[in-house]
């Protein structure tokens, strides 16, 4: 896939996340509903019609019990304020939106983060992806988390501590990451990304964003 695939696992869940990754973006954006047709298990003619028909889930697998509320309750669409934290301590921001929904008949969730050019900007918007699912017996999450754009490829694993969700990974490069949701309320939440080089000893806050729920928020984050 690229070199930062490092296990067949990883390959595979990435694999189908880089054939499904715009389909899927429409899907969780409300801009294609998914028919009859899909509903009573026949497919279209358009291999990418039934793709996208197939793939969207209405809510959690029921074996999943009460372990898919910890991420669960993130199903929907995000207004976005990112910001990225330069080495030299300046900082760049962005508007955008994130997209949370079930998929894969409930067992995975998938969310999508949408980052728009500026009005009147020549630049592309951007898109990454990623694919969670939980262990019952264990109650840890493994997250697929795929960039195509960046070349990036990430696999976090991690779950609820105390009043957050931190996941814990490795960069390409062996740095150590730790992705954490904060702040978590119905209608907002805190994403922080950080990075450390010294085996944990010390961390650098690459990325905090601030969510607001879709509806809740005081204008488009486009």
């Amino acid at each position: 896939m690229n070199r930062t695939c490092r296990s067949t696992i990883v390959c595979a869940v990435l694999a189908m996340l880089l054939g499904t990754l715009a389909a899927q973006a429409a899907v969780l954006g409300g801009s294609q509903s998914v028919g009859d047709e899909a509903r009573t298990g026949t497919r279209r003619a358009d291999p990418r019609g039934a793709m996208v028909a197939v793939l969207p889930a209405q809510a959690p697998h029921p074996s999943l019990g009460h372990h898919a509320d910890l991420f669960g309750r993130f199903v929907g669409t995000w207004d976005a304020d990112y910001s990225f934290i330069a080495q030299d301590g300046s900082v760049r921001h962005s508007r955008g939106e994130v997209l949370f929904g079930w998929i894969l008949d409930g067992y995975a969730l998938q969310d999508i983060f949408l980052s728009y050019p500026k009005p009147g900007s020549t630049d592309e918007r951007k898109m990454v992806t990623g694919v969670r699912f939980v262990d019952p017996k264990t109650d840890k999450w493994t997250v697929m988390f795929a960039a195509p754009a960046f070349g990036a490829a990430i696999r976090m694993e991690g779950g609820a501590e105390d009043d957050r969700i931190v996941l814990r990974g490795h960069d390409d490069k062996g740095a150590l990451l730790r992705w954490s949701f904060n702040d978590i309320r119905p209608d907002s939440f805190v994403w922080r990304g950080e990075t450390s080089h010294d085996g944990g000893k010390t961390w650098r806050l690459e990325e905090e964003h601030h969510m607001m729920r879709r509806g809740r928020a005081s204008g488009s984050a486009r």
